[in-house]
């Protein structure tokens, strides 16, 4: 489902940012080749950008693989396009299959247990607005987490909730490899 809004949202050129955000916008075009047009929108606010990528790339105990799992079962059942794109490639960058991400989306990960507890997890917490399901907690904590790693868990899930309500709101244009739709 679109924003319901007329209002066209756009995306600010380097020039139209603070120079504290220009100064960003080089460190990304430098380190990914480009300025992901999410993360030029958070520069129309002049900390937003920084504040949301210093939380984004905090130390965590999760995997870079166990942190694309959250980011893609959060982005798929917020239905935000944007991400679910940008993390499909970048779950790819981390080893994953076009069908394991596919499966991801879906909430789970039958080719690894201890995984496919967390993507479970993940799951019941998004759609139960972190009132998550008995089963799913204990499964998870039976795969080998810790409480450590639910606290990491829980930061990645609003991590993904602000860049899929940002998104879903403004409708940006999707400047990555369009994932495939799935139900």
């Amino acid at each position: 489902m679109k924003s319901v809004t007329n209002r066209t949202f756009t995306v600010p050129a380097r020039a139209e940012v603070s120079p504290t955000n220009q100064a960003i916008f080089d460190k990304l075009q430098k380190g990914i080749g480009f300025v992901p047009n999410l993360y030029a929108y958070f520069a129309k606010n002049e900390t937003a950008l920084g504040d949301y990528l210093t939380f984004q790339n905090r130390k965590s105990t999760l995997t870079g693989k166990e942190r694309e799992i959250v980011n893609l079962v959060t982005s798929q059942i917020n239905g935000c396009r944007y991400c679910q794109s940008a993390h499909t490639m970048l779950a790819k960058m981390n080893g994953f299959t076009d069908e394991q991400v596919l499966e991801i989306r879906r909430g789970t990960a039958s080719f690894d247990s201890k995984l496919d507890a967390l993507a479970q997890l993940t799951a019941s917490i998004v759609h139960n607005k972190g009132r998550a399901a008995n089963t799913a907690i204990e499964a998870y904590f039976a795969a080998g987490y810790t409480e450590a790693n639910l606290i990491d868990v829980i930061i990645a899930v609003g991590d993904k909730q602000i860049s899929n309500y940002l998104h879903n709101l403004t409708n940006l244009e999707i400047d990555f490899p369009l994932a495939e739709e799935i139900a």
